[in-house]
């Protein structure tokens, strides 16, 4: 059955904003995320594109004490400020469950950023942070969680309300907190037309 599509507290944001305010932030308050805003995530990215509309992602939104608790021990000490979070999502997944092309393109890991870009904007528009990390023991959390071998554990997705208390930060991210990490010029990463001729 499709979940139904909500707004939660009837915000709405033209996507160019939620574009320009997304922040990768880490100072989050433990506070409970508001009734509603898992659906409003989930419907985010179950309407993301797909390759021939497979939508290979599987997610695991761990809210309760016991299997929140379990994703933290998988945290190392450099992501400790994520043990403040009310809900970590799971991104999980693999490459049969999408296109793979005669190259060895596995398709899977494409969609699947595609779908968790979409909650991020989601997640910005609602009011909260939803911080991707790739530092985790993946070990940890299939045998905590169940999920099967042979599926990837891609990321997992940090959320919470902003918090005040830093405390668990490192300082250069303290550092990071307080203004928009410096994005590459243009012309170092996107070409126009050709390899090498950088889009000005």
């Amino acid at each position: 059955m499709a979940i139904q599509s909500i707004s939660v507290r009837g915000v709405f944001m033209e996507v160019v904003e939620a574009i320009k305010r997304r922040r990768a932030l880490r100072t989050l308050d433990s506070r409970p995320l508001e009734s509603g805003t898992e659906v409003a995530l989930i419907e985010a990215a179950r309407l993301s594109a797909s390759c021939f509309n497979n939508q290979p992602w599987n997610f695991i939104f761990c809210s309760n004490e016991d299997s929140l608790a379990k994703v933290k021990e998988a945290l190392p000490r450099g992501n400790a400020w994520a043990t403040r979070a009310p809900l970590i999502i799971v991104v999980a997944s693999k490459a049969e469950n999408d296109c793979q092309l005669s190259d060895r393109r596995d398709y899977h890991l494409f969609d699947c950023g595609l779908a968790v870009g979409q909650m991020l904007l989601r997640a910005t528009e609602l009011g909260f942070i939803a911080h991707p990390i790739a530092g985790f023991d993946p070990s940890k959390v299939r045998n905590a969680l169940g999920v099967p071998d042979g599926h990837i554990i891609i990321a997992l997705v940090i959320c919470g309300y902003r918090g005040q208390d830093d405390t668990l930060l490192s300082d250069k991210q303290k550092a990071s907190e307080a203004e928009r990490p410096e994005r590459k010029k243009t012309g170092e990463n996107f070409n126009r037309d050709w390899w090498g001729t950088p889009f000005e």
